[in-house]
């Protein structure tokens, strides 16, 4: 399940920016969608128009105990490191994106991914029939 471009089927490109007017993004699901959701961060940059100040950018959500959580992913200056490659790192929504400083604008960039409940089930189906038949076929001690 990577969620890597226009040819990954249920894969769409995210983008959204943040900025000293607006300095958080919630990436959220309808409840009542069935399907599993990933977001997977590829990019976050400063965009035309930032200043040469320190952009850090945080994501907040929820830990295992059900508390919120924000935690830093980039600290981004014009002059030194105007972006950051995060490979893919993958969330969960909902999800929010906060700029906890600098005015930006900081451009986050990735893939939303969709996985059908029906298209997983059908995935362990395959899987499972294939250990069925690695079963049927058992080693046979060599003869002497």
């Amino acid at each position: 399940m990577e969620p890597h471009g226009p040819g990954c089927p249920g894969s769409v490109l995210f983008g959204c920016e943040l900025t000293a007017s607006t300095k958080s993004y919630t990436f959220q699901v309808d409840e009542a969608d069935d399907s599993d959701h990933i977001l997977a961060l590829s990019v976050v940059c400063l965009t035309d128009g930032a200043k040469d100040e320190c952009n850090v950018v945080e994501v907040v959500g929820r830990n295992h105990e059900n508390q919120e959580i924000a935690v830093p992913v980039a600290n981004l200056k014009l002059s030194c490191q105007p972006l950051l490659s995060l490979d893919n790192f993958k969330l969960q929504p909902p999800v929010t994106f906060r700029l906890a400083a600098g005015s930006g604008p900081v451009h986050l960039a990735g893939w939303h991914q969709i996985v059908h409940r029906e298209d997983a089930s059908f995935e362990e189906d395959d899987d499972l029939s294939e250990e069925e038949e690695e079963e049927l076929a058992p080693i046979m001690p060599a003869k002497k």
